[in-house]
C-alpha cells in the first residue's frame, strides 16, 4: 500500500478525477438532448439563416428545450435541423421562427405553440414556420429609411428658406411670415407714438378701474348677482307669473296652441293673393265705353271673392207696371221706364275652379246672376260668358 502514497499516485489520481469532472461539466453545460439517445429530431426550412449558429438554442415560452443540431443547404433555402429534449411535445400547430438575440445579429429559434390543441408530430417531421420576427438587417433598413426621409425633409427646408423661392408650401409659409415680420416692423416703426398713447390709456383705464372698484362697488355687485340667483330660484320653483308660465305644463300648452294658431293665420293671410282689376268695355250700340273696377281676393288656389264697381253710360233702367182704368178695358195696365244716368252699378262674386273651369255667382251689375270662366293656353285665354 506504500504506492498508494507515492507522489506519482496522488498525481495520476488527481488527473483521473479532474478529467472526470470536466467531462461531466461538459456535458451539463452544454445541456444538449440526445447525448445518450432518446431526444427528437426536427427540421424548417428558411429563405435567410443568417444569424444562426450550430449549437444554438431552441428556446419555446422563453425557455431552452434544445440545440440546433445541423444547418444545411436545401435547394435555394436552408434547412435547420433541431435536436430537442425528450420531453418537449411539439404538434401540428406549433410554428418556428428566428429572433433576434441582440443588436450584434445573434438568433435563436423560437418554438410558438398552436392555439388549439392538435395532434403531435413525430420525431423527423418538418416544423411550418411562422411569420419571422425583424432581426438586425430589417432594423437597419429600418432606420436608412428614416434617415432618406430626414435627408429630404432637410433638402426641403434648406431649399424653403432660399431668398425667393416659394415653390413649395414650406417655402410659401416662410415668406409670409417674412412679410408678416416686416408689415409688423415698420407699423411699430411708424406709429411708435400711438403705440405709446394707446398703452397709456389702458393704464388709466386700468388704474381708473382700481380706484372705482372699492368695497361698496364690489358689496353692490355681489347683491345684483344675489338678486339674479334669488330671481332663477323663483323661476325654476314656479314661483310669480313668469315662472307659472315658465313650469306650468297646462300654461304652455295653451300658449303653443295659442302660437300654432297665429302661425296658422298668419300663414293664410301671406298665401293670400289680392289683384285689382280696372278695364274698359267698348259698347257699339251706343258708341261709349262701359269702365270697370274691382279687387279680387284669392285665400286659395281654387276660390276668389271679386267687389266690382261699373259705371255703365246707359244708366240703370226701372221698369214699374201701373193699372189705368181709362179705355173701357177691365184691367188697362202700362209699363213706364226710368232711367237714372248717376248711378253706379255694383258687382259682388264668390268664385270656385275645377282645374280649367270657373263657376261663379252672386250680383253681377246690380242684379243676380251666375258666370262661367273656362281658361285656355295655360290660362292665358279667357272665354267668359255671364248671365244676369
Amino acid at each position: 500500500m506504500i504506492f498508494l502514497q507515492s507522489p506519482e499516485f496522488k498525481v495520476g489520481l488527481l488527473v483521473v478525477a479532474v478529467s472526470g469532472l470536466i467531462g461531466v461539466m461538459s456535458f451539463k453545460v452544454s445541456e444538449g438532448p440526445g447525448v445518450f439517445g432518446g431526444g427528437k429530431e426536427f427540421s424548417f426550412v428558411v429563405d435567410d439563416a443568417g444569424g444562426l449558429v450550430k449549437q444554438g438554442a431552441v428556446k419555446m415560452a422563453g425557455i431552452k428545450v434544445g440545440l440546433v443540431d445541423d444547418i444545411v443547404l436545401d435547394g435555394k433555402r436552408a434547412r435547420v435541423v433541431l435536436a430537442l429534449d425528450p420531453g418537449v411535445e411539439v404538434d401540428q400547430g406549433t410554428r418556428a421562427i428566428l429572433k433576434s438575440d441582440g443588436i450584434l445579429g445573434d438568433r435563436h429559434v423560437e418554438l410558438l405553440p398552436g392555439d388549439a390543441p392538435s395532434e403531435a408530430l413525430d420525431s423527423g417531421s418538418e416544423i411550418p414556420t411562422g411569420d419571422m420576427a425583424g432581426g438586425l438587417d430589417s432594423v437597419v433598413a429600418d432606420v436608412s429609411r428614416v434617415a432618406q426621409s430626414l435627408n429630404e425633409l432637410m433638402k426641403v427646408l434648406n431649399k424653403a428658406v432660399k431668398e425667393g423661392d416659394e415653390s413649395t408650401r414650406v417655402g410659401r409659409i416662410v415668406k409670409n411670415i417674412e412679410d408678416l415680420t416686416k408689415d409688423l416692423a415698420e407699423i411699430t416703426g411708424d406709429n411708435k407714438e400711438q403705440l405709446a398713447h394707446i398703452i397709456d390709456r389702458i393704464d388709466y383705464i386700468a388704474r381708473n378701474i382700481d380706484e372705482n372698484l372699492d368695497g361698496e362697488t364690489l358689496a353692490g355687485v355681489k347683491r345684483s348677482i344675489h338678486n339674479i340667483e334669488d330671481v332663477t330660484e323663483k323661476l325654476s320653483k314656479g314661483e310669480g307669473t313668469l315662472g307659472r308660465l315658465i313650469n306650468d305644463e297646462e300654461t304652455v300648452e295653451e300658449l303653443n296652441t295659442a302660437i300654432t294658431n297665429v302661425n296658422k293665420f298668419l300663414g293664410g293671410a301671406q298665401k293670400m293673393e289680392t289683384s285689382i282689376d280696372f278695364h274698359s268695355e267698348y259698347l257699339s250700340g251706343v258708341n261709349l265705353s262701359k269702365t270697370f273696377i274691382g279687387v279680387q281676393i284669392r285665400p286659395g288656389l281654387d276660390r276668389f271673392y271679386e267687389v266690382a264697381l261699373i259705371d255703365d253710360p246707359r244708366g240703370i233702367k226701372e221698369t214699374t207696371i201701373q193699372d189705368s182704368k181709362t179705355g173701357g178695358s177691365p184691367n188697362p195696365t202700362y209699363e213706364q221706364t226710368t232711367t237714372y244716368k248717376s248711378k253706379l252699378k255694383f258687382t259682388a262674386l264668390f268664385g270656385k275652379t275645377f282645374y280649367d273651369l270657373t263657376i261663379k255667382g252672386g250680383i253681377i251689375e246690380s242684379a243676380g246672376g251666375l258666370g262661367f270662366d273656362y281658361h285656355l293656353l295655360d290660362h292665358k285665354l279667357r272665354l267668359s260668358a255671364e248671365f244676369f
